[in-house]
This record gives structure tokens, C-alpha cells and sequence, in this order.
């Protein structure tokens, strides 16, 4: 695991999780922001389609913060997810762990 301390989980996405979540700002360019995370989320869904897993049970989907960066969020089942999972820790585990 990589971050400080417990907050490791939300590390860098304090803007998702803020009070006016959901309000679109004036002079905010979210389309760039969301172009972004989906490329980065289809390369995500071909690589876990590439690895066995269905979309309709795991996948990559785009979105934006408040100020406008692109989100990835991964969104699925939790035995899939859990299988995920398991998959990054063996390739961890493997060589050490994260580039």
C-alpha cells in the first residue's frame, strides 16, 4: 500500500468526496477531464476483459472531479472485484510490487 497513513483509500481524491459534489462550476472544462479518464477506463475494461473478467461484473468507469480532473473509478461485484484483487497481489507479490 502506498499513502499516508489511513487515508491511503481517498489519497488524491478529496475532490470527489467534497461538499458541492455533483455542482458543475462556471469556467470548469469537465470534457477534457472525462476524455481522459475514459481512454485510461477503456484500457482498463480491455485489459480486465483481456484477463477473463466481464464488463457487467467489473469495470472501469470515467467521470470528474469538482475541478474538472478526471476520475477513474472501478465499479463491480464484489466476488469479482475480490478476484481482481487477488490477481494484483500474485503480480505483486511476484516482483515486489509497483513500478
Amino acid at each position: 500500500m502506498t499513502g499516508s497513513g489511513e487515508s491511503w483509500l481517498s489519497d488524491g481524491l478529496d475532490d470527489v468526496m467534497g461538499v458541492g459534489h455533483g455542482l458543475w462550476v462556471p469556467g470548469v472544462d469537465y470534457v477534457a477531464g472525462w476524455r481522459e479518464a475514459r481512454e485510461v477506463a477503456d484500457r482498463l475494461n480491455r485489459a480486465l476483459l483481456g484477463a477473463g473478467f466481464e464488463l457487467s461484473a467489473v469495470r472501469a468507469v470515467a467521470s470528474t472531479g469538482e475541478d474538472g480532473r478526471g476520475i477513474v473509478r472501478l465499479a463491480g461485484w464484489p466476488d469479482a472485484v475480490d478476484r481482481l484483487a487477488g490477481l494484483l497481489e500474485a503480480l505483486a507479490d511476484g516482483d515486489g510490487g509497483a513500478w
